[in-house]
């Protein structure tokens, strides 16, 4: 378990806070000057000390968009491919299990506490199919249990810091509905590979937000599904013939698809924690 995660709900437990009651100041968020392209809509952060290891870890910030700024002409599927899903890296996934914090204060008027009650089954359903099946009430701990806070949270794009965060902002990048932040070991040999920690951030400053999918809104599950399987290890698919998947990279207003997972979903998050 992460200390800084238990100092901060000691502090919350000694000033009696159990969910945000007052709005705290936003965190703005953009990629920091280093920050180099991989990938489609993926960004190399560099090499950082974990803060409980003291190892050696690599952070990416991988960022959502909207539907509209999707290339016209998305790539197939290379000959003999029909699987549809892919890795942030081959074997690199969770192998401790870690508590997380949840701020869900924001400017489209939705309850935090609903919100927080809302992300957790999105973290059960990616759980529950990591043995390739769903609804069997089989499902293993892989994140871990969160918890409200109303503490400010701010991402880390230079070095993780020993909490896990998720909080709505300011992304510099007008276009992004999201952005999740994973640092880990993602080279080397298979078996060292892991996942440490992650961040999430939710734009609230050019997006509305909704709980009901209504038309002129980003749908909370629909997106929060989608981030959550970068937090597993799942990378976003770009070819059109994988556009009904979770893990397809671009949204829309009022979309909700993407709450329940699909078919390459539950292959891949199966083939990464078998």
């Amino acid at each position: 378990m992460k200390t800084k995660f238990f100092a901060l709900i000691s502090a919350l437990a000694i000033v009696g806070v159990s969910a945000p009651a007052l709005a705290m100041p936003m965190s703005d968020f953009s990629l920091p000057p280093k920050a180099s392209q991989v990938a489609e809509n993926v960004f190399y952060l560099g090499e950082a000390r974990d803060a409980e290891t003291n190892s050696l870890v690599e952070g990416y910030a991988i960022i959502h968009y909207k539907k509209t700024k999707a290339k016209k002409n998305e790539a197939r599927p290379r000959p003999g491919r029909t699987a549809c899903y892919g890795f942030l890296s081959s074997g690199a996934k969770w192998k401790y299990v870690e508590p997380w914090v949840f701020n869900g204060t924001n400017s489209s008027g939705l309850s935090a506490s609903l919100l927080f009650e809302n992300f957790v089954p999105d973290v059960l359903k990616w759980e529950d199919a990591a043995d390739g099946v769903t609804g069997n009430a089989i499902s293993k701990n892989i994140l871990g249990d969160g918890v409200e806070t109303g503490n400010t949270l701010v991402a880390d794009t230079v070095s993780p810091d020993g909490v896990n965060e998720v909080y709505f902002g300011n992304i510099e990048d007008s276009n992004a509905i999201a952005v999740t932040i994973v640092w880990g070991v993602f080279g080397g040999p298979r078996r060292n590979r892991e996942l440490v920690e992650w961040d999430m951030i939710f734009d609230e400053v050019d997006y509305d937000w909704s709980l009901s999918g209504a038309a002129g809104a980003m749908d909370f599950e629909n997106v929060a599904t989608h981030e959550l399987g970068h937090v597993f290890g799942l990378a976003d698919l770009y070819n059109s013939s994988c556009a009904d998947e979770t893990m397809y990279g671009y949204a829309d207003n009022g979309e909700i698809k993407k709450r329940d997972l699909n078919s390459g979903d539950i292959a891949g998050i199966k083939e990464l924690y078998k």
